[in-house]
């Protein structure tokens, strides 16, 4: 096909669907304890939000499926979601506050449970008037690049993924590059998943030069990753260029700014704040020089893409979305350790916008 996207709409709306029922569920099993108990307070401080990261993104995918964009099309509120996601945040707090009394009043967690899901109805309702309501089957033909034009069929959003996509989403790895970590080590991020019952945020923590070399890889076999970064160091938005030589903050006060990626990362004066995708690379003598990534950010930067330098990347790269084709043996095994439990509010672990 000339042209096709998928519907962002669709799966954002069942993202924060299901973010508002996870919360729910978080207050639900955390009842018995104080307000001021560390979980009760990371609860209600991120009740919901738009961004999320990719183990969010196989679950939201393989639950509800797929569909073109022109479906279930975008809107204003899609697109500028900020309102939207105030006032959710608002009732879900709200409805936390609810259960919490509901609780302290006697009421045992069957009868919860059905104000919770009288609670979601009500969540669902402002999605609808925000976004539309998702198709939950549709009509769909496309014409490809020759003029053929297909037949007219009927499509779940499932039966639509599994006859155009059709892959197996676990099949891809995400890796870290955080060096207040022990490398070669699988993380996982407790509460950290969009779904109840889904998969919670895990990663296996390597050096930079390694994660290149697979990146690298996955690049000469054609196929993009997920890249996240904090985009808004040193960056030259104009010219989407990111490069730690853009400004030269220390020559302008007279002050020497030293804290290197672990330091910032310690104090939270950096982490990942924006995620894109990893096209290209430009390698001199086999080694990587700049890197391309696409942007969602509209025809900005260069031509809708930023070009980062390769020390830029050591510096302010944290994930990268890999598939395992493009991975070494020894490099898989680490996998089948048993992942360290990490809490949600390390200053490292925040999702992507």
């Amino acid at each position: 096909m000339e042209e096709f996207s998928f519907s962002h709409s669709f799966n954002f709306f069942y993202d924060q669907l299901e973010k508002s029922n996870l919360f729910l569920e978080g207050i639900i099993s955390t009842v018995d304890k104080p307000m001021d108990d560390k979980t009760v307070e990371w609860l209600f401080k991120n009740s919901i939000g738009d961004g999320g990261q990719w183990t969010g993104v196989i679950d939201i995918i393989t639950k509800y499926g797929l569909v073109p964009s022109d479906v279930f099309p975008e809107s204003y509120n899609s697109e500028n979601t900020r309102w939207m996601s105030r006032f959710i945040r608002r009732k879900l707090k709200e409805d936390g506050l609810a259960l919490r009394e509901m609780y302290t009043n006697g009421t045992n967690e069957k009868k919860l449970r059905e104000s919770k899901n009288a609670m979601l109805q009500e969540i669902y309702r402002i999605l609808v008037i925000s976004l539309g309501e998702p198709p939950t089957e549709f009509e769909w033909r496309y014409k490809d690049k020759d003029g053929y034009l297909s037949e007219l069929k009927t499509y779940s959003p499932k039966s639509f993924y599994d006859e155009f996509v059709n892959i197996d989403l676990n099949d891809y790895v995400m890796f870290m590059n955080d060096p207040t970590r022990e490398f070669d080590k699988v993380y996982e991020i407790e509460l950290d998943r969009h779904i109840v019952e889904g998969q919670n945020w895990r990663y296996l923590n390597l050096e930079a030069d390694l994660i290149k070399q697979f990146a690298i890889a996955s690049i000469l076999g054609n196929e993009a990753m997920y890249f996240s970064c904090d985009v808004g160091k040193q960056l030259d938005k104009d010219r989407g260029y990111l490069d730690v030589n853009n400004y030269d903050y220390d020559a302008l006060f007279g002050v020497d700014f030293d804290m290197d990626k672990k330091q910032r990362i310690q104090t939270f004066e950096s982490g990942s704040t924006h995620g894109m995708a990893l096209v290209a690379v430009d390698l001199q003598n086999d080694k990587p020089v700049k890197w391309l990534l696409e942007n969602s950010w509209g025809d900005t930067g260069f031509e809708g893409h930023l070009i980062m330098t390769d020390k830029w990347f050591d510096e302010y790269m944290f994930r990268i979305v890999i598939h395992k084709s493009y991975i070494d043996e020894e490099t898989l095994k680490i996998l089948e350790q048993e992942p360290i439990m990490l809490p949600p509010w390390d200053p490292m672990f925040k999702p992507d916008n």
